[in-house]
């Protein structure tokens, strides 16, 4: 049993600080905790309730990383699509849910726009439809904290503006992102004098602000813009202009596994939902996308996943089936941050759940594995487990 191999652990390594063998001891004595390691054959080094399912918060991550590396490779490009009406000076963009449209996108879309002949728009038409309307994910809150920012299928800067107060006057407090009317309004009734906030959970307003900022983009390239902005469907034609990202999935999933950006991950299952079933995405359609998808490709049963970033504690998982998928997902293992030195992984956070998962590396050797706390236990324990466990390993 993993709990007496512990705590033989404790006694062998004795000479380690206080606080490693504190760690080793603290976990065998967790009653609601998990725990799998393999090594690069799949060869289980350690386990402990390794095929019971557990809340894994945000280590979900890892599970819409690998389901939409598999659709679309690490060097896929999202497209957003521009259309223009030259007689009426109306311009349609059509969100496909790209989560990266940050403002250095945007500008780098209005420059292409203006070169490309449009010097004058009078209105700004935007199509949302590839999501449903009033979409909230299970397990999002109402906080204004940006990791409650809702998805939506034209989103600027992960549907969050970045403010601050100077001399009692309202600034952007990013020199890249023009301050709209939108995003002034955010900041009524706050005190503090900088803050990043998320847009609230009407996708309308989301949309707008996406079209404030593309308009205040398109001014700063001399193109002639009116105030004009209304929700519609786009041509059946071909685009005036088909945007690719300048980030390629890889790109945008080392960050949300780095900060772990909620706004990322949902944006990605959402885009794979609406893909797989041709309609706009919902709830419905995200977990079953993402089970059958996992079912299929590893004969799982005894799971769920609601949602793609880990907000919900209805999602479960084993151990066992999280190293599965480690295994396969090695060949991406580069997309992780390293939280410790060797130790590459998602660290994931809920009250009374703490998780980790990913590789400890050894030489060569990248060794899967995956922890799962869900009960309350000391800050940064995780880490040190996995630290300790490299050290013996």
């Amino acid at each position: 049993m993993i709990r007496t191999y512990l705590l033989a652990l404790v006694c062998a390594f004795a000479i380690n600080t206080q606080a490693q063998a504190n760690a080793l001891s603290s976990f065998s004595a967790l009653k609601n905790a998990g725990l799998l390691v393999v090594d690069t054959r799949g060869k289980q080094l350690l386990a402990d309730n390794n095929r019971r399912a557990f809340i894994p918060a945000s280590t979900t991550k890892i599970v819409t990383a690998w389901l939409a590396l598999y659709r679309w490779g690490e060097h896929h490009r999202f497209a957003t699509d521009f259309y223009f009406d030259a007689s009426t000076n109306t311009l349609t963009v059509k969100g496909s849910g790209d989560p990266f449209l940050v403002s250095e996108e945007l500008k780098i879309i209005a420059t292409k726009l203006s070169q490309r002949g449009i010097h004058r728009v009078d209105t700004l038409v935007l199509d949302g439809s590839a999501f449903s309307r009033g979409l909230v994910l299970p397990g999002t809150g109402r906080t204004n904290n940006p990791y409650d920012a809702v998805p939506s299928a034209l989103a600027a800067n992960f549907n969050t503006v970045n403010l601050k107060r100077v001399k009692r006057r309202i600034r952007s407090a990013e020199s890249q992102t023009p301050l709209t009317p939108i995003a002034r309004g955010m900041y009524k009734g706050i005190k503090k004098k900088k803050l990043r906030v998320n847009l609230g959970r009407d996708p309308r307003k989301a949309e707008r602000y996406f079209g404030e900022l593309l308009l205040a983009m398109l001014k700063q390239e001399g193109v002639s813009v009116g105030n004009r902005i209304q929700q519609g469907i786009a041509p059946q034609q071909s685009p005036f202009y088909k945007h690719l990202n300048t980030r390629t999935l890889g790109d945008m999933i080392r960050p949300m596994m780095k900060y772990s950006t909620n706004f990322i991950a949902n944006q990605l299952v959402l885009m794979m939902a609406q893909q797989q079933f041709q309609r706009p995405a919902n709830a419905k359609d995200v977990q079953s996308y993402m089970q059958d998808n996992l079912r299929a490709h590893f004969s799982w049963q005894n799971f769920t996943f609601q949602e793609g970033a880990g907000l919900s504690r209805k999602n479960r998982i084993s151990p066992k089936q999280l190293v599965e998928l480690l295994q396969r997902f090695k060949e991406y293992r580069h997309l992780l941050p390293e939280v410790e030195p060797g130790v590459f992984a998602k660290s994931g956070t809920l009250n009374k759940v703490s998780t980790l998962a990913g590789y400890i590396v050894d030489g060569n050797e990248w060794k899967p594995f995956a922890l799962m706390m869900n009960q309350s236990v000391p800050y940064k324990l995780r880490n040190r487990i996995a630290k300790e466990l490299r050290r013996t390993l």
